[in-house]
């Protein structure tokens, strides 16, 4: 008797099974057609690995709203990490990346725009713990602190990582809380 499943259509059902199981999160995908929009920008510092990173975020099938910096000439980090940051709280994008020369500042800046959880990564577990246990939607990265080839799999481990929710839950609930507590 031929087999009606495909062997991507078997993985998913083996991959949710043992998610459903185990309690371990699962990793997001993006199907054809459902594009979502990932906003990016960066200073002067953080342009080279901004263009660096644009290429893999689409072909990992997200759709890239850069909102510049267009080049090395010298700007300043919270212009483009209150853009970043803005599209994310309005809904125009799904997550946002900002790059600056150490990550810190951009992420200060973002963090004030309501609705944003942003979180600077400098390693692969730091990006997958952002997402699993804070469900950040802003991703701050330090160009001078980081490669290329380092910043490439903290943006992918980023953005295919869950919100792992249970136990996180009313802790995320706890910052949105304080957070609204000081909107005016």
């Amino acid at each position: 008797m031929p087999n009606s499943l495909d062997d991507a259509e078997i993985h998913r059902i083996v991959q949710n099974v043992v998610q459903k199981m185990t309690g371990s999160v699962q990793r997001e995908t993006v199907q054809p057609g459902d594009k979502k929009v990932v906003a990016i920008g960066a200073d002067h510092g953080g342009f080279e690995l901004k263009e660096a990173l644009k290429s893999d975020i689409t072909a990992l099938g997200f759709e890239v709203s850069d909102v510049g910096t267009n080049s090395k000439d010298a700007v300043d980090y919270p212009d483009f990490a209150h853009a970043v940051a803005q599209a994310v709280s309005s809904g125009k994008a799904w997550r946002g990346i900002m790059i600056d020369g150490a990550g810190i500042g951009s992420c200060i800046v973002a963090n004030k725009v309501p609705g944003v959880r942003a979180g600077m990564a400098y390693d692969i577990s730091s990006a997958n713990n952002s997402r699993e246990h804070n469900d950040t939607n802003v991703l701050t990265l330090g160009a001078g602190l980081i490669g290329v080839a380092l910043a490439k799999q903290i943006v992918k481990v980023w953005l295919t990582t869950e919100f792992a929710g249970g136990r996180h839950t009313p802790r995320v609930d706890k910052i949105v809380a304080v957070e609204k507590k000081y909107l005016k």
